[in-house]
């Protein structure tokens, strides 16, 4: 994967800011999404202001220098629900999102604290080529259900089915192709966003003679926000409006807090945060494979693991959802060849700034998901792609490994999760773990192998 722009470059004025709406864009559905899924009361504008706080935190711990986005973690949907559940208000409840962000938080500085004086070595041994490779394939290929599902998705059709959304969709997807493949300079980095724009264009059409001719299969684009937004006739807060963040509503739900509560909120986030370390360990492998750097050794796994963890801290403290590195992020790089760290700035900050412009936000909302769709094949993809251009460097003529690989996928793409209590292993984790116990029962071989030779010297 050739990169246009390294780490450390920095892209003029316009095309920053095209390039930074493009990330904004790859990121924004599955942001958005979980504050949707848990629904009381959460925002998703204060959402995309906590991931932007994250990321710029997340880069601060870095030096600037691994080019990733932070989102909101659908790892903790399990753990978020969990929160409010168990409350006897939503104002605890919220109390509840902060402190598990908190917990979970704790567990990525003790882990980061405990990798700066131990180093990385571990890390390397514990999960090598033959087991991040595949990690990183089953991150891209298990959210494949995911894109071909939104394919089909539109109004009428909330589960899939359309065959309109499909070709809008593939619309989305085709044009994203031929932009990338054979357009010249900036719009060859921008694929994404005239993708989405040619798709968003067709839905559009579609859904204007699915009005006029009231036929439900050609209505895909929901333009229910923009009448809710100017309900109440145009005024300022047709056009700025202050996110409902979490920590106002939190505040409000200390005199509620008692040891029983606290306690199960920690039970809920703790284990995950060790689960979601894995996949973060993934996700910089990753990321250090296509701007060939390795992020674990500069800034370090300690620095990533605090400017993740802290900045996972920070976002929940506005927007209520722990965050994570995104996969969609670092497709994005991969496919548009910008690594450019200063654009997941920029990124950031549009992302705060939008969270206050209700016809903005609305008008992200309002892309189908079959537009998304579309996208998201191309971006998780890259993502499977990238984790098999890593098994590239595996020896699978040797059982050993390939045992190693054949467990990680099957167990990763067939979904095996585990979930004990309110805690929920997720099939990557689940996947990455057996990965590691197969090849620690399996690595005797080489001592074994290594045996007749050192006695006969």
């Amino acid at each position: 994967m050739k990169l246009i722009y390294q780490p450390a470059d920095k892209p003029k004025g316009g095309q920053l800011i095209a390039f930074a709406f493009q990330q904004l864009l790859a990121i924004m559905a599955a942001t958005i999404a979980v504050p949707m899924i848990i629904g009381n009361g959460m925002s998703t504008s204060a959402a995309l202001f906590g991931a932007g706080v994250g990321s710029i935190v997340y880069l601060l711990f870095t030096r600037f220098k691994s080019p990733v986005f932070l989102g909101s973690s659908f790892a903790f949907l399990g753990s978020m629900s969990a929160a409010f559940a168990g409350a006897a208000s939503a104002q605890l409840g919220f109390l509840g999102l902060l402190c598990g962000a908190i917990f979970a938080g704790l567990v990525y500085v003790v882990i980061a604290i405990i990798v700066h004086f131990v180093g990385v070595g571990w890390i390397n041994k514990l999960m090598p080529a033959v087991i991040i490779g595949p990690t990183v394939a089953i991150i891209g290929l298990s959210l494949a259900g995911n894109a071909a599902g939104d394919l089909s998705k539109s109004i009428d059709f909330p589960t899939g089915g359309n065959k309109i959304a499909i070709v809008c969709g593939l619309v989305t997807l085709a044009v994203t192709m031929l932009c990338s493949v054979y357009g010249k300079k900036t719009l060859k980095m921008i694929p994404f966003i005239i993708g989405i724009l040619a798709g968003y264009c067709c839905a559009l059409i579609f859904t204007l003679i699915g009005n006029a001719a009231d036929i439900s299969a050609m209505k895909i684009i929901d333009f229910s926000g923009f009448s809710a937004l100017v309900e109440g006739g145009v005024g300022l807060k047709t056009f700025f409006s202050v996110p409902d963040f979490t920590f106002v509503q939190a505040f409000k739900g200390f005199g509620e807090m008692n040891g029983i509560y606290l306690a199960t909120i920690a039970v809920a986030y703790i284990p995950v945060a060790f689960v979601v370390f894995a996949e973060h360990v993934a996700d910089h492998k990753n990321i250090s494979s296509i701007i060939e750097k390795d992020l674990l050794e500069d800034p370090g796994l300690s620095r990533t693991l605090l400017g993740d963890g802290i900045g996972s801290m920070a976002g929940a403290f506005f927007g209520g959802c722990p965050n994570t590195t995104y996969g969609e992020s670092i497709g994005c790089v991969a496919i548009s060849g910008n690594a450019s760290v200063i654009t997941i700035f920029c990124t950031a900050i549009i992302a705060i700034l939008i969270s206050f412009l209700s016809p903005f936000v609305t008008f992200l909302a309002s892309i189908p998901s079959c537009v998304m769709g579309g996208v998201c094949i191309a971006l998780y993809g890259f993502i499977a792609v990238s984790g098999l251009k890593m098994v590239q460097k595996v020896d699978l003529e040797d059982n050993r490994n390939l045992f190693v690989v054949s467990t990680i996928l099957i167990c990763g793409i067939g979904g095996l999760s585990l979930t004990f209590g309110k805690v929920t292993i997720t099939s990557i984790a689940t996947a990455l773990i057996l990965g590691i116990l197969v090849n620690v029962m399996l690595s005797g071989k080489d001592k074994k192998a290594e045996e007749p030779e050192n006695k006969n010297k």
